[in-house]
């Protein structure tokens, strides 16, 4: 049975090594390897969900299969399989890259669903350093090389910067707990996490994963990353590894029990900047992509708020947070992807007119704004209040006041996106967009989630307390 527990990244690595040989061939068909890729996809999530209560240990219990990392590695599928879905036009990338586009996908899929499961130090860190090459690679496949390259070169500088912090600080814990297993540090830090070493260890070790979320300080690659990068692969980096980087924040920190007061504060801390700065920094920002980053990088100190909450409530709450940011983050690169269909990056002011092309994608994007705003009754509303909640449970008033005053100002910036599309009207004529049957169908069910699900959370919030609870 203790291959079945591996099956998921099996699978993966199968479907990795597929496009690995596809990529050998002199010859690359677009269409052949699109369907490919959205067959292997699709068949991933049923994968995952038939694998969602494994519970186990392998590779000398380096690796844990249970109710948590199972339930990230479904979110990780279902985010695959979406953004698979809108590759069927890879226009921004040359055709005879396209099976190295699917492999470098498939492997950082994989290392991200090794992340979420590694309960040892090295693996962690294998793991994501496999996971950020991989998109180091993948953000410089864009036919304009010179933005590409700059924004992949800014992306590994950041990336291994990070990387070797993050290695400084794992020492640091080794030499205080004298433990590279996780199950080992959970009785031994929170007892001695107050002293110096073992605190900067800490905070150290968790800008690895800082970088990954774009927390501040490690955020100054993700404009230029997603200005730089091709429209499908930054709505990955987007989305995917967001959750990735979640869920191993959040297994690091429960690490900690109950927590350290000056861990707590610098939590609080960067939470505070980043939810400030990005906010501050999307208002005067003309390119779609480079807003949505900012808005990435303030919706990471959102997600801190749940994990410094350093209980169940708090832990529940954040692993809602990551399936609602995978769900309305998408369905505005969704958007991005369908009208500049041509692979360009989309100014604002170019959603002119939009309503009227595409009034379905009107809808999905204002939807997904209003859901990235935190207005009701999306399931933005609902991942906010719970994160809210659970901080206000812990004392965390004044927190929550500064949060709910940065909601307010990200108003500005997301209803200037709705201005455009619904609003303005363009220079030009523009043509209708027209939309295939499978992303119609898409996009309304995207929709539909985000309303329905905002409503009547119970089900996801049952399971987000389940998995969170197999944590502690």
């Amino acid at each position: 049975m203790s291959w079945l527990l591996f099956f998921p990244e099996l699978f993966y690595f199968g479907g990795g090594m597929a496009f690995l040989c596809l990529s050998m061939s002199n010859r690359s068909d677009p269409q052949r390897n699109y369907y490919i890729a959205l067959v292997l996809a699709a068949v991933g999530v049923v994968v995952c969900l038939a694998t969602v209560k494994l519970e186990g240990f392998l590779f000398f219990n380096t690796y844990r299969v249970d109710l948590f990392s199972q339930v990230f590695k479904l979110i990780l599928a279902l985010g695959f399989f979406l953004i698979i879905s809108i590759c069927s036009e890879l226009n921004a990338i040359s055709t005879r890259h396209h099976p190295e586009f699917y492999f470098l996908l498939f492997v950082s899929n994989l290392a991200m669903m090794l992340l979420v499961s590694s309960v040892h130090i090295l693996t962690i860190y294998i793991a994501l350093e496999l996971s950020s090459y991989s998109l180091y690679v993948l953000v410089a496949l864009r036919r304009d090389e010179k933005m590409s390259l700059e924004a992949s070169i800014k992306f590994f500088l950041v990336g291994i910067f990070a990387s070797a912090i993050m290695l400084f600080g794992v020492a640091l814990l080794y030499s205080t707990t004298q433990a590279t297993f996780i199950s080992d540090m959970v009785r031994v830090l929170p007892g001695i996490l107050n002293t110096p070493a073992a605190l900067i260890g800490m905070l150290l070790t968790l800008c690895g994963f800082f970088f990954k979320l774009a927390v501040f300080p490690f955020h100054i690659w993700a404009p230029d990353v997603y200005q730089g990068s091709a429209n499908q692969v930054t709505a990955y980096i987007a989305t995917a590894s967001k959750v990735a980087a979640i869920a191993i924040l959040i297994r690091m920190v429960a690490v900690t029990g109950p927590g350290s007061i000056y861990l707590a504060h610098a939590l609080v801390t960067l939470s505070i900047i980043s939810m400030t700065l990005g906010n501050l920094a999307a208002i005067v920002q003309k390119d779609l992509k480079r807003l949505l980053a900012y808005s990435a990088v303030a919706h990471a100190g959102y997600v801190l708020i749940g994990v410094l909450s350093m209980d169940t409530a708090g832990y529940a709450s954040v692993i809602f947070y990551a399936v609602t940011m995978l769900i309305m983050k998408f369905t505005a690169f969704l958007v991005v992807v369908k009208v500049a269909d041509d692979g360009r990056n989309l100014e604002i002011s170019q959603l002119a007119g939009l309503h009227r092309r595409s009034p379905l994608l009107a809808l999905a994007l204002m939807v997904s704004v209003f859901s990235l705003a935190g207005i009701p009754p999306t399931i933005g509303f609902t991942g906010k209040f719970l994160i809210f909640a659970a901080a206000m449970q812990n004392g965390y008033f004044t927190l929550v006041l500064i949060a709910m005053i940065n909601v307010v100002i990200s108003l500005y910036y997301y209803l200037l996106i709705l201005k455009a599309a619904y609003l303005l009207e363009p220079e030009d004529v523009q043509p209708t967009l027209q939309l295939s049957q499978p992303t119609t169908i898409l996009t309304s069910v995207l929709v539909a989630v985000m309303v329905v699900v905002g409503i009547y959370p119970t089900y996801l919030l049952e399971l987000a307390t389940a998995a969170a609870g197999a944590l502690m």
